[in-house]
């Protein structure tokens, strides 16, 4: 049998067969995944052996088909969330139960509050986290625009002080809002926005989108200075910092961006700028027995609870210094000194490793994000819940100076919550994008 030597036989083999033209027909029992079996079809039409084309599928398959996106969530991200959130609930309620039952309250209305505000804030993270994750540029601008203006309001008549500083907003039926957990978000998302547009060819951001980055960063930056809350302050400089790091900037770009940090941090101290309880604090942390009855109290009992809780601690709701409430804020602030006092070392080492679970995962969403963009948020998130996790747990220790930053997904608050779970819901939708396109 002998073949054709050239193409122009072929073509004319092709043009003289009988079959040029039809589909190809695909052997029996092979079908392309996710379509219906063969001889079905639409709506009236007949399958096999008179059966209906098309059967309905079961309620269970519909609901799984409907919540497609959910499946591809971060399960692991989501269990030490949740876990955090369930310890937090139960420090809370033991926290503040004893001063509620003195006063002829509810025992469980801190309880309930917590448990509506974990609910919320889940309902916010699903919401976020079935949104692709480019989608975030487009709502950037406006998330910015409102945090601005919330922080804005604080310092108006509307605004209420807290311990010194106008951070909350009250709203009807005893809630409040603190803007300034917003504009972490903010700040993480704009820089993103910024830093990851890169242009073509360019591997790094210019110097020009790093100063629309800092400049944008600015703005709340300088409101929350005035509210005053130096916590929030220090932490949306880090997270920027971190940020303007990892987007690949030159060194000798990021020697004079630390300098110029360095100088205005001088400045705020010579020009007495900071006010005089932040002092104070800043005074206590460096002699902790300056003031033990002043500045220096709520570290100094925050100490003595977590030491006597010893390896396995007092017990839920047995914590004698918790019950006779010797730290202040010890639902909010210092939640640690209750974990630490009634479960022990045992407990915080539960907490710090979920905690850890959390930054892990974030950094491992960052590192196969799709774009200098998604990575850019991802790690922004990862820094801040590091952060504000370190600070937190070190004031409670004595490590770091008392700022008031909460501890993530553990502490009393609805601001706080919202925030961290609209953070996560974040990272699960730059996490689905990759399961997607992986």
């Amino acid at each position: 049998m002998s073949f054709p030597r050239n193409s122009s036989s072929l073509r004319d083999r092709r043009r003289a067969s009988p079959y040029r033209g039809l589909a190809p027909v695909r052997p029996a029992g092979l079908r392309p995944r996710g379509l219906p079996p063969a001889g079905s079809g639409p709506a009236g039409l007949r399958g096999g052996a008179g059966r209906p084309a098309w059967p309905p599928r079961s309620l269970p398959r519909r609901i799984l088909a409907s919540c497609a996106r959910l499946r591809k969530l971060d399960w692991i991200l989501l269990a030490a969330v949740l876990a955090l959130g369930l310890v937090g609930t139960l420090l809370v309620w033991s926290a503040t139960q004893p001063s509620l039952l003195q006063a002829g309250a509810d025992p469980r209305a801190y309880l309930k509050k917590q448990l509506l505000n974990i609910g919320l804030g889940l309902i916010l993270m699903l919401a976020v986290s079935t949104l692709d994750y480019r989608q975030l540029r487009l709502l950037a601008p406006i998330g910015y625009g409102l945090s601005c203006l919330g922080l804005v309001v604080v310092l108006t008549p509307l605004g209420s002080v807290v311990n010194g500083a106008h951070s909350w907003i009250s709203l009807p039926g005893g809630f409040q809002l603190e803007p300034s957990e917003y504009a972490k978000l903010s700040i993480v998302v704009v820089a993103a926005m910024i830093l990851g547009e890169l242009r073509p060819g360019d591997d790094r951001p210019r110097m020009r989108a790093v100063m629309a980055a800092v400049a944008c960063s600015a703005v709340p930056l300088i409101l929350v200075v005035l509210q005053p809350d130096l916590g929030v302050t220090i932490l949306m400089m880090t997270m920027l910092a971190g940020l303007v790091v990892l987007s690949g900037i030159r060194l000798r770009w990021l020697a004079a961006l630390a300098a110029a940090g360095g100088a205005g941090a001088v400045a705020a101290v010579n020009l007495h700028l900071l006010k005089s309880y932040q002092l104070s604090r800043l005074t206590s942390f460096m002699n902790p027995s300056a003031d033990p009855r002043g500045t220096g109290y709520s570290a100094a009992q925050s100490k003595i609870a977590i030491g006597s809780g010893g390896l396995l601690g007092h017990g839920l709701f047995h914590g004698p210094l918790t019950a006779g409430n010797f730290v202040p804020e010890q639902h909010t602030d210092f939640i640690f000194s209750v974990a630490g006092e009634e479960l022990g070392f045992a407990g915080a080492a539960v907490i710090i490793a979920l905690l850890a679970v959390v930054f892990l995962r974030a950094l491992r969403i960052a590192a196969q994000a799709d774009d200098q963009f998604g990575m850019l948020v991802a790690a922004g998130i990862a820094i801040w819940f590091a952060v504000q996790s370190f600070v937190n747990i070190g004031m409670t220790i004595g490590i770091m100076p008392v700022t008031g930053l909460p501890l993530p997904f553990v502490s009393y608050g609805g601001s706080a919550m919202f925030a961290d779970m609209i953070a996560i819901g974040m990272l699960q939708a730059v996490h689905r994008h990759l399961s997607i396109f992986s």
